[in-house]
Formats: C-alpha cells, sequence, structure tokens
C-alpha cells in the first residue's frame, strides 16, 4: 500500500510532497512529521527507501506508508492533553508523532505482541530523544510500549480518547475496539479493508466514516497458554 505521492529526497520533502497530494492537511501533523525523521525508524541497509511513499517491512519489523500514516494522523484530529492507545505501536514511529501533539499531560500507550519489535521501538525512542533537535520546539508525551496481544487487554482497562489499530480488524473484532473508547473519543482502523474513522458521539452512539481502500495484514488472533487461559495485557494507569 502506497505509491500515492512522489519520492523525496529526505524527510522534508517526502512531508512536501504529502501536503501538495493532500495527505497531510493541519499544521499541527506537519510539524509532528518534520520532527521525526522517518529514516532513523529504518534498519541502516534500507534507509534509502524510507523516503518513498511505500510500506516496509522485515521480519517482524513494518512501517505503512507515508501517506496512510498522514490519514491516520489527520482523522485522530490529535490535541494536547489526549489519552492515546496504540495497538500494533511497531517501531514507534507513529507514536512518536503523536507525543509530540499530545504534550506533556497526555497519555502515550503503545502494546506490540512482538518482543523483539518492542526492544527495536525501545532503542529508537531513545535514539529520537537523545538527538533530535524537535525538543526545542515541543513538550514531548513519551510513549510506554507494553508487550501482549491487544485482543486480550485486561478488562478493567481504562478507556481513551483516542486509539489507532494497525492491523487489519474483522466484523467480529468491531465492538471490541469501539470499547476502548471514551465517550467524544476517535478510534481509527483498517475495519474490513477500509480505514475507517469511528467517533463515539455518546454512550451507545456512533458515527463511522470511510477514509480510503486499504490492505492491512489481519489482527493476529490470541494463543491460550498451557493452562488454556489468555494472557490478559495491563496497560499503565492513566
Amino acid at each position: 500500500m502506497g505509491g500515492a505521492v512522489s519520492a523525496g529526497e529526505d524527510n522534508d520533502e517526502l512531508i512536501d510532497n504529502l501536503k501538495e497530494a493532500q495527505y497531510i492537511r493541519t499544521e499541527l501533523v506537519e510539524q509532528a512529521f518534520r520532527a521525526v525523521d522517518r529514516a532513523d525508524y529504518y534498519l541502516e541497509e534500507f534507509r534509502e527507501n524510507a523516503y518513498k511513499d511505500l510500506a516496509w517491512k522485515h521480519g517482524n519489523i513494518h512501517l505503512s506508508a507515508p501517506c496512510i500514516y498522514s490519514e491516520v494522523m489527520e482523522a485522530l484530529e490529535l490535541q494536547p492533553g489526549l489519552s492515546f492507545l496504540n495497538l500494533g505501536s511497531g517501531t514507534g514511529y507513529l507514536s512518536s508523532m503523536v507525543g509530540l501533539i499530545l504534550g506533556p499531560f497526555g497519555v502515550n500507550h503503545g502494546v506490540e505482541l512482538h518482543s523483539d519489535v518492542i526492544e527495536y521501538a525501545k532503542q529508537k525512542l531513545d535514539f529520537f530523544i537523545r538527538t533530535s533537535s524537535s525538543f526545542d520546539k515541543f513538550d514531548f508525551c513519551e510513549p510506554s510500549f507494553v508487550p501482549g496481544n491487544c485482543l486480550e487487554l485486561s478488562p478493567g482497562c481504562s478507556q481513551y480518547d483516542r486509539v489507532y489499530c494497525g492491523a487489519g480488524v474483522q466484523k467480529q473484532h468491531e465492538d471490541y475496539m469501539k470499547s476502548l473508547l471514551k465517550v467524544g473519543g476517535i478510534l481509527v482502523m483498517p475495519l474490513e479493508e477500509k480505514l475507517t474513522k469511528i467517533t463515539r458521539t455518546g454512550p451507545s452512539a456512533w458515527e463511522t466514516k470511510k477514509i480510503l481502500a486499504v490492505s492491512f495484514a489481519p489482527l493476529i488472533q490470541p494463543c491460550h497458554s498451557e493452562s488454556g487461559k489468555s494472557r490478559l495485557v495491563q496497560l499503565p494507569c492513566l
């Protein structure tokens, strides 16, 4: 998925192209994209592909195409101080951009199935914090990553203002995803091959908008332990 805009020579040129093609439409989203260099989330031997509008996968490490992340960031309607849950948080690229908008009073949680990807994300986050000049311009809401299957969140977990799922959601899991949202919150996810924005307008009222056709790998179903019990994921307190 991707290829909607021309490749850039560097991160700023990629963002220029995403703006020109109307994938990036607001100043807050543009600032966040410019502050986080996409190439820093690639393995060194693949960096030359970082500024193409293409998805990248290597083993368990995966980045969606820039045009997809642009649509996600715009659809989330992020504001300072909100709580954000990233299901399938991967490299932490999206979570870091979100954290620049949420600011010091926000909440930034990610759940990732693969332990090697969590380790990769922590290394990339540490590099970003140590080397980025963005901290002169932003108050950062640092993401925290929790291992586990996002379909096994503890029933007592808090609800969030904004939720993104980075894997394909089938219809049978739609209500589960919606239950993670506060009233007034926004959920963005690939639902049945369409990137979908769902706004919780009341305790049992929802507005749904299809954004664009996408192709995502499906959510991995939980594996039960030998005792037959699932491994519940405990998220940090809000």
